[in-house]
């Protein structure tokens, strides 16, 4: 029996760089409230969002990842020829085949760099994270790029009192590279399929093929199109509660207690889940919190790198700092992490 020679890569993973794209159009709350019965106090006490930002047709899902991915590259001091890899999460690319990624990859002046997409809703950036920190270690790419990116106002029912005011547009981007010391903690991440009806698209795109008739319609008796929803209260408590313990079981994983935290950037889904998620791990009052939703919205796989960027960006954060990071959602599946930020 022939032996296999061993994959031979770096030691350890960490974040080498990281980058963010917004799109130029800012959606106050008013916007929103001129389609369903709500308020702006009622917005912002709900889900702590302020404004978010909507992309225009010219800002499609590969045009905001290249963005972003140009100032990850740049940030982390390579040429986009070394990236082995391009990860895209994403729930809101709506050509099945080929991978975005793929077109990504090429724009960007890889060379001819491994290339393809994730689902994996709100925790796909962590999806996308693990995988390139297993191909760095394995050593099937020296760099990776992750990228993060939504456009979810196309999926975003503006009369759907309950979801209307949540999504926004972006993307975020990291190049994760080889480290000599560990920067990537351990992934505790899985699904609980026995609660996907919680949040789900209103229906499947293959029912344009049959009676259009029968798709629903809005005040104005024109066609709605496909669009997220979700039981929120069902959605809060299991995020609440359940994803409090994903985020100390990745604290554990990583041998580290939350006194040894500088940050934490759980997934934007909400102020309260995110102010709820600080009391029940009983985070320190040193540790900073990215509550990028305020102005950023629910970009879905696109908020934990968009958050970290921005942190870094203000000054907030810092180069070095040890970040506990969590994505949940759609699926429902989460994955959790400890990083070095870059």
């Amino acid at each position: 029996m022939a032996k296999i020679k061993p994959s031979k890569g770096a030691p350890y993973a960490r974040i080498l760089g990281v980058g963010g794209y917004r799109p130029t159009r800012v959606v106050p709350n008013e916007v929103i409230l001129e389609t369903i019965d709500s308020s702006d106090e009622w917005i912002r006490s709900r889900s702590g969002i302020e404004t978010r930002h909507w992309a225009s047709p010219e800002e499609t899902v590969a045009a905001m990842s290249i963005e972003a991915s140009g100032k990850a590259i740049a940030d982390a001091g390579i040429d986009a020829a070394q990236i082995g890899a391009v990860v895209v999460s994403t729930v809101s690319h709506f050509s099945q085949t080929p991978a975005v990624a793929t077109e990504i990859a090429d724009k960007l002046g890889t060379e001819k760099a491994a290339a393809f997409d994730v689902s994996a809703g709100c925790a796909g950036f962590g999806y996308g994270l693990t995988l390139a920190k297993g191909m760095i270690v394995e050593g099937s790419a020296e760099y990776v790029l992750v990228i993060g990116v939504e456009r979810l106002s196309d999926l975003t029912d503006l009369e759907d009192r309950a979801t209307a005011f949540l999504f926004g547009d972006g993307a975020g981007a990291v190049v994760v590279g080889p480290s000599q010391e560990p920067a990537i903690g351990p992934t505790v991440w899985g699904s609980e399929g026995d609660k996907s009806e919680t949040i789900k698209q209103t229906y499947a795109w293959d029912r344009f093929g049959g009676d259009l008739a029968e798709l629903p319609r809005d005040s104005k008796g024109d066609l709605k199109l496909p669009a997220i929803t979700q039981e929120g209260q069902a959605v809060f408590r299991w995020a609440v509660f359940e994803m409090a313990k994903v985020a100390q079981q990745a604290l554990d994983a990583a041998g580290i207690s939350a006194d040894d935290l500088d940050v934490f950037i759980p997934h934007q889904a909400n102020v309260r889940i995110i102010d709820s998620m600080v009391k029940t791990l009983k985070l320190p009052e040193h540790v900073t919190v990215a509550r990028d939703i305020r102005t950023t919205g629910n970009t879905s796989a696109a908020s934990i790198p968009l958050a970290m960027e921005r942190l870094l960006a203000t000054g907030e954060a810092k180069s070095g700092d040890t970040a506990l990071v969590i994505g949940f959602g759609a699926g429902l599946v989460y994955a959790a992490t400890v990083v070095t930020l870059p």
